[in-house]
C-alpha cells in the first residue's frame, strides 16, 4: 500500500540539538596489519586521529598471509622457537562466502581477472589479495610501519592515559614513542593450545600443532592420530587422508557408537578422545580402542597471548579468556585509551 508523506507547517522554533564537541585527535597505535589491524586504522582515520600501524611482516595481511616455513619445534613447546605467524596450509579455502567476509565500505566481489579466484567461496590467496587491495583503495599503507615488531606496551608514569610502546625494526633498530591510546589486533590464531595427554613424556612418537601443517606429503606411510573436530581438523584430516597409511580422529563430539569407519574413505576412523599413550607406540582411546601411532597431530586450537603487553594486572588471560572486557573490546580501567580487535570466537572468524 503505497505511503503518502504529509508536510506539517509549524511557526514555532525547531528545538536544535546541541553543538557536538570538537574532536581531539588522538595519536594511536595499532599493533598488526591483519583484516582487523587494516579495518581498525582506517576508522580511526576517519575520525581524525593519527595513526600508526605496527607490522612484524613485510606485507599487509596477518594470518592470511601463507608461507611454507614452519616453526622449529613443531608442536610450540619451547619458547625461544622461530615463530611464524600464519597457521595456513595450503590448500585451505575459505569456509565462509565471501560476501560474509567483505567490508562494509569494500565489498569482497570476484574481480574481472584470470588470475584471481571468482569462487563464493575462495582460496586464501584471493583473501590475502581482497585485503591488499582494500589496503591501496584506502591508501593504508601510508600509516603502516613494516617489519617491525612491538615488544613492549606499558602505562606512562608519569602522565595518565599515555602509553609508551617501545618497538624493534628487523634491522636490529629500537625505538621508543608515547602514544595516547592502543588498540590490539595481534589476532589469536598463532599460539598454539595443546591437548593434555596421559603418558605423552614416555611416548616415542612425534607430536606436531596444526600452526605447523602446510601440506600432507610428511604424513605419507604414516599412521596419524589427528586430535580436533573444528575446521581445521576436518580439512586436515581430508588432506593428509590422500598420503597417510591410517588417519585416527579422536574428538570430545565422538561417542562410542558413533566411532568407527569414516564415511567416503577407507583409512580414517573417528574415535573418542585419547585415554592415554605408552612407551611401545600405542595410544588407546576412551572406548578401549588403540592404534600403533607415528604421529599425534593436535587439531586443538590456540591461546591468546600478549607478551608485549604490561597492565599492571588489570588485564589478564584467565582459561584462555582476556579480562575484564565492555564488549569484548575495551576494559573498563582502561578505557578508551587501551582496546582488542577481534577477540571472539564464536563469530565469522576472519582476522
Amino acid at each position: 500500500m503505497p505511503t503518502t508523506t504529509i508536510q506539517m507547517q509549524c511557526h514555532l522554533p525547531i528545538p536544535q540539538p546541541p553543538a557536538p564537541h570538537p574532536l581531539t585527535s588522538r595519536h594511536v597505535a595499532v599493533i598488526g596489519a591483519g583484516a582487523a589491524g587494516l579495518v581498525t586504522a582506517i576508522e580511526l582515520r576517519r575520525e581524525g586521529h593519527s595513526v600508526v600501524v605496527f607490522e612484524r611482516g613485510d606485507q599487509v595481511g596477518g594470518t592470511w598471509v601463507y608461507t611454507p616455513k614452519i616453526e622449529s619445534d613443531p608442536i610450540g613447546f619451547d619458547p625461544a622457537r622461530s615463530k611464524i605467524h600464519s597457521s595456513l596450509y595450503k590448500s585451505l579455502r575459505t569456509n565462509l562466502p565471501r560476501e560474509c567476509m567483505g567490508f562494509r565500505c569494500y565489498p569482497f566481489v570476484a574481480k574481472d581477472d584470470p588470475d584471481r579466484d571468482p569462487r563464493r567461496y575462495p582460496g586464501h590467496q584471493e583473501v590475502l589479495w581482497y585485503l591488499q587491495d582494500f589496503t591501496r583503495e584506502f591508501r593504508i599503507d601510508e600509516l603502516v610501519r613494516f617489519e617491525t615488531e612491538v615488544v613492549r606496551v606499558r602505562l606512562v608514569e608519569e602522565e595518565e592515559e599515555k602509553w609508551k610502546i617501545k618497538s624493534k625494526q628487523r634491522s636490529g633498530k629500537d625505538e621508543t614513542e608515547i602514544f595516547d591510546a592502543v588498540v590490539i589486533c595481534n589476532g589469536h590464531y598463532t599460539e598454539p593450545r595443546v591437548a593434555q595427554i596421559a603418558g605423552i613424556n614416555e611416548w616415542p612418537g612425534k607430536q606436531m600443532h596444526s600452526h605447523n601443517y602446510r601440506v600432507p606429503e610428511p604424513f605419507r606411510d604414516q599412521v596419524v592420530v589427528l586430535i580436533g573436530s573444528s575446521a581445521s581438523a576436518v580439512d586436515i584430516s581430508r588432506d593428509i587422508a590422500g598420503v597417510a597409511k591410517e588417519v585416527h580422529v579422536a574428538a570430545r563430539s565422538v561417542e562410542d557408537e558413533k566411532s568407527g569407519d569414516q564415511s567416503g574413505y577407507d583409512n580414517m576412523w573417528l574415535h573418542p578422545m585419547i585415554e592415554s599413550v605408552h612407551k611401545d607406540g600405542t595410544v588407546f582411546f576412551q572406548d578401549g580402542s588403540f592404534v600403533h601411532a607415528d604421529i599425534i597431530l593436535h587439531c586443538t586450537g590456540y591461546k591468546y597471548h600478549f607478551p608485549f603487553l604490561e597492565t599492571n594486572g588489570i588485564v589478564n588471560v584467565d582459561d584462555n579468556r582476556v579480562g575484564p572486557l565492555y564488549k569484548h573490546v575495551f576494559p573498563p580501567a582502561l578505557a578508551p585509551c587501551l582496546s582488542f580487535v577481534g577477540l571472539p570466537w564464536k563469530v565469522y572468524p576472519y582476522l
